[in-house]
């Protein structure tokens, strides 16, 4: 049955349905202008998406290059399925996230007192009060005096004792008097539902998101636009990206659950639920991180050898590499835009923006090399190069201000670029700092005091569809980012090393504000920066969007709670995972095939904020994650 038959039947008026457009892929629906902003290229053909695999970066592009663990690797497919990535996120007080219920919460108004009673409110005046909060008569009244500060404490009182019932002073007869009334239900007219009077307290509605196949931003701007309300009406701890099935916290300012509840009439793969009233919104990096269930497919290897590496992820953990989603799927790698503004070369930015790679077969790219045209470059540019068609605009307007060009790009996208240099810095370093050292601290090395955290310059965190857990600026919420205090890290010295494993230690994103490690490592960072144009004591840009201070990021990270299970299987396209979706429906546990040709190995695990999945997966398999060598290996 189609959506839009569906919505029809559930009765939704037609100025209410949503243009959906259904693509009957490996079960994937498209919502029609929810295309991915950014510069995900529009590929159309096979020899278009031949190049656009052929053209992807390599771990090695990147820096990335070292393992843990020393056994042979194994063969397997990571990403053949967005149903074989099910990601639920782990709240800030630990707690893992699950979808379980759809209901709405039931709310009886208050008649007696929140809480102690001043006792400027009389007995008599109380006995009232709490008649007026029942709902059983209109009002109450009591002399209001000559006092003003009396008076005000009546008001206080009333307001803390009867979040409902709102007061006021009027005169009457010649005399002063404070009334109190029910307080007119909050009702907004652009969202038709009243708020809860009693709730005045609690502002925001709490509730769990269920998607799949769909990024968090897409989900957040598609229940705005059917709620008719802003996108800034919903606040999340972290984006959780497309392809998977993932459940998160989401908060919205004053939209009734009952409202948030008729969503799920007619949104394909997305559901809502767990409804409650809560005081504070979320705000991005309120979460301890997330826990992972992936599906290894086609799964080739000794079971000695899968044993060992597990056991190895388990007990020892892997290289805390950015993983590849950090560095963009353009023809130009996000990283080498990002030098080319830390060098503040705008025009060479523009250039690897628009130009990029000119041989992937977008007509755009060449007209922009060949003439350096902006009203040209438009008119052959497609409709879904986002990050393009803004520089290019600015441009037709501005043909010389390069660094104007830049700037129209919005700030959580191009923030994306000196924060992918960073990343590759740091994996470079990464890198050596475990081939040269190995996995102990030695003296020079950084380490974090007690209880602080890693990677402590928190951005706009995302879930990747490959199992990126990352902290990656690809949407930046209208929101209050949480401040942190900046870390200033330890510098080991001979004799405290032994009190340190190689869990403590950590390696700086570089910056203008952060410290080198005291030993050969900082020679590295000093010999790369200088090789790219940089001056390492120097890092502070005119431009505070790429005057970037740095930060800190664990060299190795241990998953938390794996485990992990084989299966045995024909049909490539069984589900061999439950997703809350699947529980909430009965959906039973995925049993192993006997006999089953094709082995698959599923892995659950939880990763701190900002570690990728595909990094962990890698220290199992020992083969490059990239979607080229991915591509290859899928055999459906």
């Amino acid at each position: 049955m189609s959506l839009k038959r569906e919505q029809a039947e559930e009765g939704i008026p037609p100025t209410k349905r949503l243009k959906v457009q259904e693509e009957e892929k490996d079960g994937q629906v498209k919502d029609e202008g929810m295309e991915p902003e950014g510069g995900d290229e529009n590929k159309t053909g096979k020899e278009e998406d031949n190049y656009s695999l052929l053209s992807m970066l390599r771990e090695e592009d990147v820096g990335i290059t070292e393992y843990i663990s020393k056994q042979a690797g194994v063969s397997a497919i990571i990403k053949q399925r967005y149903s074989d990535f099910v990601v639920n996120e782990i709240s800030i007080s630990g707690e893992v996230v699950h979808l379980t219920n759809t209901d709405v919460p039931v709310i009886v108004e208050e008649a007696e007192p929140s809480g102690p009673v001043d006792t400027v409110l009389s007995e008599d005046f109380l006995a009232s009060l709490k008649q007026v909060a029942a709902g059983s008569i209109p009002t109450a009244s009591i002399p209001a005096g000559d006092n003003k500060d009396v008076r005000l404490r009546v008001h206080r009182a009333v307001k803390s004792a009867f979040p409902n019932v709102e007061t006021k002073t009027e005169d009457k007869d010649g005399e002063k008097v404070i009334t109190a009334m029910l307080k007119a239900a909050v009702k907004d007219k652009r969202r038709g539902q009243e708020w809860p009077s009693s709730k005045a307290r609690f502002p925001f509605c709490g509730f769990v998101l269920y998607k799949e196949n769909k990024g968090t931003m897409d989900v957040i701007h598609l229940m705005a636009r059917y709620l008719k309300v802003k996108d800034n009406v919903f606040q999340y701890a972290g984006t959780k990206d497309k392809r998977g099935k993932t459940t998160q916290q989401i908060t919205a300012h004053k939209i009734p659950p009952k409202r948030l509840q008729d969503l799920n009439k007619f949104l394909r793969n997305i559901t809502v639920g767990n409804f409650s009233y809560v005081e504070n919104k979320l705000r991005l990096g309120d979460l301890k991180g997330n826990r992972f269930t992936i599906v290894l497919r086609n799964v080739v290897g000794e079971e000695e050898d899968i044993e060992k590496g597990l056991t190895s992820l388990r007990e020892v953990g892997f290289v805390n590499y950015y993983g590849l989603q950090r560095f963009g799927s353009l023809s130009v790698p996000t990283h080498m835009v990002g030098r080319a503004l830390l060098k503040e070369d705008y025009e060479e930015a523009v250039n690897l923006i628009i130009a990029g790679d000119k041989s992937d077969g977008f007509p755009y790219r060449k007209v922009w090399t060949e003439t350096k045209d902006p009203e040209k470059t438009m008119e052959s540019l497609q409709h879904r190069h986002f990050t393009e068609r803004m520089v290019l605009r600015s441009l037709i307007k501005r043909p010389t201000d390069f660094c104007g060009a830049v700037q129209s790009i919005p700030r959580n996208l191009r923030l994306i670029y000196p924060h992918a240099y960073q990343s590759m810095v740091w994996n470079i370093m990464a890198s050596r700092r475990i081939k040269t050292f190995g996995l102990k601290p030695v003296v020079g090395d950084l380490v974090l005091p007690s209880g602080a955290v890693a990677d402590a310059e928190v951005e706009p965190e995302m879930v990747d569809a490959d199992g990126e857990n990352g902290s990656q600026a690809e949407e930046e919420h209208p929101q209050n980012k949480k401040t942190r205090e900046r870390v200033k890290p330890i510098v080991l010295e001979d004799g405290k090393v032994s009190q340190y494993t190689i869990y403590d230690v950590v390696l700086p994103l570089p910056g203008f504000d952060v410290l080198y490690p005291n030993n050969e490592v900082h020679t590295w960072y000093k010999e790369h920066l200088e090789k790219d144009g940089f001056d390492i004591n120097s890092m502070e840009r005119k431009n505070r969007d790429f005057s970037l201070p740095g930060s800190y990021r664990a060299i190795v990270v241990q998953p938390t709670d794996v485990e992990w299970k084989t299966f045995r299987y024909n049909d490539p396209t069984v589900a061999l995972a439950l997703s809350d979706s699947d529980r909430m429906d009965g959906v039973e546990e995925p049993q192993s095939v006997e006999d089953g040709k094709l082995r698959a190995l599923r892995l659950t695990f939880n990763l701190p904020t900002s570690s990728y999945a595909t990094m962990a997966l890698r220290e199992v398999l020992k083969t490059d994650t990239s979607p080229a060598q991915q591509a290859s290996m899928n055999v459906t």
